[in-house]
């Protein structure tokens, strides 16, 4: 990495190397992937007392705004109430069980359910129940209203959790709010909305994107555009993350690169730099970059003055537990959300969402549609297209008797570490969150 020069330090992106836990070398076993009771383990245990991210608070901006979304076999109805506060609510009317709203998102001043007209205002609360006296038993609004859940906001995202005792989203993240506050996350906007349907388990999906280990066989035309040899690797309480260089070379190369080859070439072409004129070592493209992008801060539209050197050039990847992954850049973000099938262990659902800074004095363009394609039906570009090709084949291999699990690198050893929390919360580590 290269010396960075510390401009306003109190907002900027902690870059120390966190202390290494002890986590032992095991192999990771591959029920986990693959087994229907490990799944339900998971529901039960995890995915029931985690803060989740539900959606985008730019989806929900005016008053009866409202968004649904699925995590394992539950629905749940994100709504923007009169208070302007975002509630999240069971999508389950308490009449017959019927989905309050099955129609993704929209706009209601109240929500009524379409199979028998009971009504619910912004908050979930019962206010009308038609012929109502025909209930001998009554139709108590403390009991029957629409059952909500925890919800914060932080980064533009509206968070849920499914635990009513659960500790705020704040202590949740711990480190990662102070690490991503100077990306401004919310005054991103979306520019790619596609949920994909992937024959893998969600974990499988979150360990290609927790390495770059694979990228000398998945993805060797990186080589010309990022170093994944000299990688930082940070492992905090739950989550963690790695600072990839980009904007170089791999050391894999084996060679001292005398021209900018034409990938990287393309990309300083797309910042407004001449390759041709470069002088120098291909080696000080990245540091070339990040001078260039300081310097020309205001021709580009952006300010720089919340981020490091490093910043302006690499790729800040962070992993949230359990299932959000983020390739943060001073301009843009690519976001992953994993969320696992109903009941299967071998099918997931794929959210990939990206998101881009304004430049100043340009508008925010509307919300591109939400895609929902099963694999194969859609590109999601090059990269993520060779990872959705191979994820189902190891998704398929776990089932083999001759595999026994997962036998980690130290490269990998993010795997390994979500494995740990996993673990963690099945084993009641996490007691409080129970």
């Amino acid at each position: 990495m290269v010396a960075i020069v510390r401009v306003k330090e109190s907002v900027w992106t902690p870059v120390e190397k966190a202390p290494e836990p002890a986590m032992g070398s095991e192999v990771i076993p591959k029920d986990r992937y693959i087994s229907p009771e490990f799944m339900k383990l998971e529901w039960e245990r995890m995915w029931t007392k985690v803060w989740l991210i539900g959606c985008r608070e730019e989806e929900i901006p005016e008053v009866g705004d409202y968004v649904t979304t699925e995590i394992g076999e539950e629905s749940l109805l994100i709504v923007r109430g009169e208070d302007g506060k975002a509630r999240t609510m069971y999508n389950i009317c308490n009449h017959r069980g019927n989905r309050v709203k099955f129609d993704g998102c929209g706009n209601s001043q109240s929500l009524v359910c379409a199979y028998h007209f009971w009504e619910y205002d912004l908050t979930g609360k019962l206010i009308n129940v038609p012929d109502e006296q025909d209930f001998h038993q009554g139709c108590p609004s403390e009991k029957l209203s629409l059952k909500t859940v925890r919800t914060e906001s932080w980064g533009g995202f509206v968070w849920f959790n499914l635990n009513p005792d659960a500790e705020p989203l704040s202590e949740y993240l711990g480190p990662i709010q102070k690490h991503l506050d100077p990306y401004n996350l919310q005054d991103m906007y979306t520019t790619m909305d596609v949920t994909v349907e992937w024959d893998c388990n969600w974990k499988t999906s979150v360990d290609a994107f927790n390495e770059v280990y694979h990228v000398q066989g998945i993805h060797p035309e990186l080589f010309y555009t990022i170093d994944d040899v000299d990688v930082q690797i940070d492992l905090y309480e739950r989550h963690n993350r790695y600072l990839v260089p980009f904007k170089t070379y791999s050391p894999r190369i084996g060679e001292v690169l005398e021209e900018v080859p034409e990938a990287l070439a393309g990309e300083l072409r797309a910042l407004g730099m001449d390759p041709d004129e470069f002088k120098g070592r291909v080696s000080d493209v990245r540091r070339a970059v990040q001078v260039y992008k300081r310097a020309n801060q205001e021709k580009l539209g952006f300010d720089y003055t919340d981020f490091n050197d490093d910043q302006l050039s690499d790729d800040y990847h962070y992993y949230i537990f359990p299932n959000i992954t983020m390739n943060i850049h001073a301009e843009s973000a690519l976001f992953f959300r994993q969320r696992p099938h109903e009941t299967d262990p071998d099918k997931m659902y794929f959210d990939v969402r990206m998101f881009q800074r304004a430049p100043k004095g340009k508008n925010r363009p509307p919300l591109p549609d939400h895609e929902h394609v099963k694999h194969g039906e859609r590109s999601l570009g090059l990269v993520l297209d060779q990872d959705s090709v191979n994820l189902p084949h190891v998704q398929k291999g776990m089932h083999s008797a001759s595999f026994e699990g997962l036998w980690i690198s130290n490269q990998e050893r993010r795997i390994r570490h979500m494995h740990k929390t996993v673990m963690d919360y099945i084993n009641g580590h996490y007691a409080n969150d129970r």
